[in-house]
């Protein structure tokens, strides 16, 4: 299919030798018989009309006709009156292999996916999106068009910063933010930053993110020791044993398994910290959704000297938007904002300054509070079904995101269950691929944040008895 451009004159690349010795209708000519033959010029596509092509190269307009009509003699034009000059359909003697049109690929499912870390999509909130960019582009002075702090626009930082002070009791100031492209890059940037600092190993939880993170940490120049995680988050003793310096978790609600780091945990890690000259990073990928207790504060608030808190609006409004944030002790703020620069010289401001505007204007706050509706009525839909249609069966990790754990039954084969389901027309995602050594359980995590509630139900419905029986 041919690409339709917008306007009647899209640009064409053709050069001109006033110096040469051969004729201007000559050279346009060959030049666009080539672009033909070549497959610059795909069949069917539109050609820029007589009068934009001779205003672009400086000719007569006359010229220019003359040529079309040559070409349209030798079959390598075509034109019709009333409609645009385009390239013949079999004109191209060696046509560029193009891509069939091709129909909406069905579902991977066709009843439902359990796939885990990626919110409601539908959820997104265009409508204050486009206001807020709308907003910043009619306000905002002609400085911010210009390249911007590498570390991000200070208005942003500003209320990113007071944000997480009322909402994460993050004890942080407008100067310890950077603001990154999502994640990925925070992590990486800090990753970085540590080892030029000397550190070559970054202990991580166990069950854990393996893939990206142990990709990130070697890309980094550093090893990765796993540390078991148990009922009260990240074991603080096994982490003093691995000789690590620098540990990435996940306190308020731990990836995969759901559990919060408990308090004594919590001071255990800032103390081994401080004893190492070590580094803590935070990763607060979903704290923004708790459902059944109170919010559980930034272990960063704790140690801030020690800690650095990622956070990121990927799960909150969209991975599209590509915006997140580091909050960084002093000692690390050099090394990241150098890293920041030499990586792209800043995050789009524009896009930052959005941001700030949805926080600032409250509509931020307020999507919050319609997206945690909608993923707790989701959760409890999940319950439901599984207490229907597998009683019995343990549930964890409800307490915040919209992820579950479920338990299968002792010596239930994980990947058969998958393959079953997944020939049934469900995605089931299983826990051991998040594990570094062999786990002692078999144990599903069950995403929800893109799941509608009627395909949760339809889906735990549809696979019942291979929950209940383990095969």
């Amino acid at each position: 299919m041919a690409v339709e451009w917008a306007g009647s004159g899209p640009e064409l690349l053709i050069a001109i030798d006033r110096e040469g010795g051969a004729g201007l209708r000559s050279q346009l000519e060959d030049q666009l018989r080539e672009a033909v033959r070549e497959g610059r010029l795909a069949a069917e596509e539109r050609l820029p009309s007589s009068r934009e092509l001779a205003r672009a190269l400086g000719l007569s307009r006359g010229l220019v006709q003359d040529c079309y009509v040559q070409l349209q003699a030798e079959g390598y034009l075509t034109s019709r009156p009333g409609s645009a000059t385009r390239v013949a359909a079999g004109a191209a003697a060696r046509p560029v292999a193009s891509t069939p049109e091709t129909p909406p690929v069905p579902p991977r499912h066709a009843i439902a996916d359990f796939r885990h870390g990626v919110p409601d999509l539908r959820l997104a909130p265009r409508e204050d999106w486009a206001w807020a960019v709308r907003e910043v582009c009619r306000t905002a002075p002609n400085t911010a068009f210009d390249y911007g702090d590498p570390t991000g626009e200070r208005r942003l930082r500003e209320v990113l910063a007071a944000y997480l002070r009322r909402v994460r009791a993050v004890a942080a100031a407008a100067d310890q933010v950077v603001v990154c492209n999502g994640m990925a890059q925070a992590l990486g940037l800090v990753l970085r930053a540590l080892a030029a600092d000397g550190v070559d190993a970054l202990a991580v939880e166990d069950p854990g993110a393996i893939g990206s993170t142990t990709e990130q940490a070697h890309a980094a120049g550093l090893t990765v020791l796993p540390v078991p995680v148990d009922e009260d988050g990240l074991d603080v003793a096994a982490l003093e044993r691995s000789g690590a310096r620098a540990v990435l978790v996940t306190p308020a609600h731990q990836w995969p398994t759901g559990v919060v780091l408990a308090g004594h945990r919590r001071q255990e890690l800032i103390a081994w910290a401080r004893r190492h000259n070590g580094v803590i990073i935070e990763d607060d990928y979903d704290a923004e959704f708790r459902y059944d207790r109170d919010p559980v504060g930034s272990v960063q608030g704790l140690g801030p000297d020690c800690v650095v808190s990622l956070g990121t609006v990927s799960k909150s409004l969209a991975p599209a938007l590509r915006l997140g944030w580091v909050v960084a002790p002093d000692r690390l703020l050099g090394a990241l904002a150098h890293g920041k620069h030499v990586a792209d010289r800043g995050s789009p401001s524009l896009d930052q300054l959005a941001l700030a505007l949805l926080v600032e204007s409250g509509r931020y706050d307020r999507h919050l509070r319609r997206a945690r509706a909608e993923y707790a009525a989701r959760r409890e839909t999940l319950v439901a079904a599984l207490a229907t249609h597998a009683p019995g069966l343990r549930v964890t990790g409800l307490a915040a995101g919209f992820h579950a754990v479920l338990h299968l039954p002792a010596g239930a084969d994980e990947d058969h269950v998958i393959e079953q389901a997944r020939r049934r027309g469900v995605g089931l995602h299983g826990l051991a691929r998040m594990c570094h050594t062999p786990p002692t359980e078999p144990r599903l995590v069950l995403g929800f944040g893109d799941t509608p509630r009627r395909a949760i139900e339809a889906g735990i419905a549809a696979i019942a008895d291979l929950l209940v029986s383990g095969s």
